[in-house]
């Protein structure tokens, strides 16, 4: 993902320049493979790893290998360049975090190594949905670390007053509570700005939709496909039930701030969310619920997005081996239930999912992480999203009545041209 979208504990850690990111060559063993080094570099993204869960890994790891553990923590802003510079060089960082959705950039440069004897190792069971994106072309490049995705936050006291007396398992009966908040009269059923990119990604993903497809040797527009049509219909009829502006996205105003005036029934956001209403007005906290944004049936939640990072090693590290040890470490089960347990994220595996428990957020993120998904896992895809986002624009031309045909062939233009961009 390309920024921090868990609520982790701060963690305090002063960034470094690329050019001290490497290991020194003291740090070198005579036989190359790095398993006897004494240090090991570890580049983690701000916000990532919490404090409880780094002193256990870093001295688990340190007492099994004998190595120290050099953690360095980067800022998710200007990231791609950084590090892309940092794994040319000859002493780059031997571990990296990267966001979920690049790792097929860094994958398709070399900067990052070929890690399927690890998957074999420890990862048959990684949950299929969130170890794709640590693949390129059929090859491992990365281990899946951490997601984070949506979930319906509500006000408990709204949707009381409209006498719903529990949270809906069908998109059908989501649309029949808010419709009776909206016939209540006294709040705006559901904040949804026009231009929630990523919670119509996660609509794409349930319908089966693919936003690019393959034209000759290059990707192309695929808005134009009924499915993603069937998507931005499914957007449509829940923004019919907000007075949020059609041109506008979740950041614009932010909508935990007016979700924390207690004036909205509900709305589609990141767990971490609820956090900036209750500071905005902490008198609101007793009051917030959430639950999984329920699909087409009860059985199947709906698509969501799949914000997380994984873990790579650098393609240029002296120290594979001691770099895979730290992976099978961090990566353990007692480490990802640790990790889940503190910043409530997803971990890795379906059988982990229980170490969510007691985290409200989390546990309405997690039945839904099984069937999602993230953006294309091409590297011509970051152009898409760089502003002004063409599908974001299309959404807004269909919420103001266009066709979801005549949208899409206003913005294909402009979509194609950046897929074409050389990466």
């Amino acid at each position: 993902m390309r920024r921090g979208l868990i609520a982790a504990t701060g963690v305090a850690a002063m960034l470094v320049s690329v050019a001290a990111c490497g290991s020194s060559d003291s740090d070198k063993d005579s036989g190359g493979n790095g398993s006897q080094a004494k240090s090991l570099t570890v580049w983690f993204m701000d916000g990532s790893n919490p404090p409880g869960w780094t002193k256990s890994v870093q001295a688990e790891f340190e007492q099994k290998t004998g190595a120290k553990l050099d953690i360095q923590v980067q800022k998710w802003d200007g990231i791609q360049q950084k590090l892309t510079t940092a794994l040319s060089e000859s002493t780059p960082p031997d571990v990296v975090e990267v966001g979920n959705t690049q790792t097929s950039f860094y994958a398709q440069t070399g900067g990052i190594a070929d890690l399927g004897d690890l998957k074999k190792e420890i990862g048959a069971d990684w949950t299929d949905s969130l170890n794709k994106p640590s693949v390129f072309e059929g090859k491992q490049y990365a281990a899946p670390w951490y997601a984070a995705s949506r979930v319906v936050i509500y006000n408990k006291k709204i949707w009381a007053d409209a006498g719903i007396t529990d949270t809906p398992k069908t998109r059908a009966e989501f649309f029949k509570d808010l419709d009776a908040i909206q016939k209540k009269g006294d709040a705006e059923p559901l904040y949804l700005p026009g231009q929630n990119w990523y919670f119509f990604d996660g609509l794409t993903i349930g319908t089966g939709a693919d936003l690019v497809k393959k034209d000759g040797s290059k990707y192309v527009s695929n808005l134009g496909d009924p499915k993603v049509a069937k998507a931005m219909d499914i957007y449509k009829q829940y923004q019919a039930f907000s007075k949020a502006p059609k041109d506008k996205d979740e950041a614009t105003p932010q909508q935990a701030d007016v979700f924390a005036k207690g004036k909205t029934g509900a709305f589609i956001g990141m767990g971490w969310e609820a956090a900036t209403a209750i500071k905005a007005n902490p008198e609101i906290e007793k009051q917030i619920g959430y639950f999984t944004i329920p699909g087409e049936t009860a059985d199947k939640p709906e698509g969501v997005f799949l914000g997380g990072s994984n873990l790579a090693v650098a393609e240029g590290s002296k120290k594979k081996e001691l770099a895979k040890e730290f992976l099978k470490i961090a990566l353990s089960d007692k480490n990802e239930a640790a990790l889940s347990k503190e910043v409530g994220s997803i971990p890795n595996k379906d059988s982990l999912l229980s170490s969510v428990k007691g985290n409200p957020a989390a546990e309405a993120a997690a039945p839904a992480a099984k069937g999602g998904g993230t953006t294309p896992l091409i590297p011509e895809w970051a152009a898409v999203e760089n502003a002004p986002n063409p599908i974001k624009a299309y959404m807004t031309a269909v919420l103001e009545g266009k066709s979801a045909d005549e949208a899409a062939k206003q913005v294909e233009g402009d979509m194609n041209k950046r897929l074409s961009q050389k990466q």
